[in-house]
């Protein structure tokens, strides 16, 4: 069977930039996150985080071990949280079986060998992921947006009223080092992690979602005095280094995943970047 993750290589920001749109979108930016009863995904150098797309559309998609790994599950020696950003489904870890709802995220950690992703009764199935090594077992858990840590910030004024779910955060439930959440843009804004900032502790992975056809996203990434912008669309991701920011601003308002692997669990430890500073 052939593997259906691929392999990104770690970049260094003085050869970023140095790098062409082409190769800044090849190197960073993930497109077709879902195919038809597929996982399908990217293995990243960056704290060797996976992210992908889980997409069951008239059979189960079953969590199998990836060439990456060299382990007999994929879960031997990682952990993974999913988010649903499709119609409600079912999640079946080690015979127990969870229901997901729309924008709900479930967590499985290390040691979990059977997971099966069911096609959903009422609509498309899409279930985005990430995966990052875990050193211990923690329970699995789904996590709603009622039981997540809940923040609003920013103004419409300023374009960028948001709020931000914490779902499989050390705050909510316990984790080895994957970090896991969503931020919903209120109409009329569209700025994401505006004043921007980096955090050279742990990488970051954005996934665009509730984007129409007729709208997308301008990420901005790199070191703050040498930034790119990488145009995205719907259910499209992008592989964000230690050393870069991560700001969006959309043609219209969206909701995106943030997720995050590498030295620590502290959401709050940012190099903050003012506007003014950012070239």
């Amino acid at each position: 069977m052939k593997n259906p993750v691929s392999t990104r290589y770690s970049s260094h920001p003085g050869d970023f930039k140095k790098y062409s749109t082409s190769e800044i979108r090849e190197k960073f930016l993930i497109e077709d996150i879902f195919q038809p009863n597929q996982l399908t995904g990217v293995y990243s150098m960056e704290d060797r985080l996976i992210v992908g797309g889980i997409h069951p559309v008239d059979q189960p998609v079953v969590l199998r071990a990836i060439e990456q790994n060299k382990a007999e599950f994929f879960l031997e020696r990682r952990e993974i949280g999913i988010v649903n950003v499709g119609a409600p489904t079912q999640i079946t870890a080690d015979g127990v079986q969870y229901e997901l709802g729309h924008k709900e995220a479930l967590y499985i950690g290390k040691g979990v060998q059977d997971v099966v992703f069911h096609p959903s009764q009422t609509g498309p199935t899409y279930l985005y992921f990430n995966s990052a090594p875990a050193h211990q077992a923690y329970p699995t858990k789904k996590i709603s947006t009622r039981e997540a840590e809940v923040v609003t910030l920013g103004s419409l004024e300023n374009s960028n009223h948001r709020t931000i779910y914490k779902l499989l955060v050390n705050s909510v439930l316990e984790t080895c080092q994957l970090q896991m959440g969503m931020t919903e843009l209120k109409p009329g804004s569209v700025w994401n992690t505006m004043p921007s900032h980096t955090h050279d502790r742990r990488m970051e992975a954005y996934f665009y979602f509730d984007l129409n056809e007729q709208n997308a996203v301008a990420h901005f990434m790199g070191q703050p005095d040498e930034t790119r912008v990488v145009w995205m669309k719907n259910h499209q991701a992008v592989i964000s280094p230690p050393w870069s920011i991560h700001s969006g601003s959309g043609t219209s308002n969206y909701t995106f995943i943030w997720g995050m692997a590498g030295e620590n669990l502290d959401y709050s430890d940012m190099d903050a970047v003012k506007v003014t500073e950012l070239r």
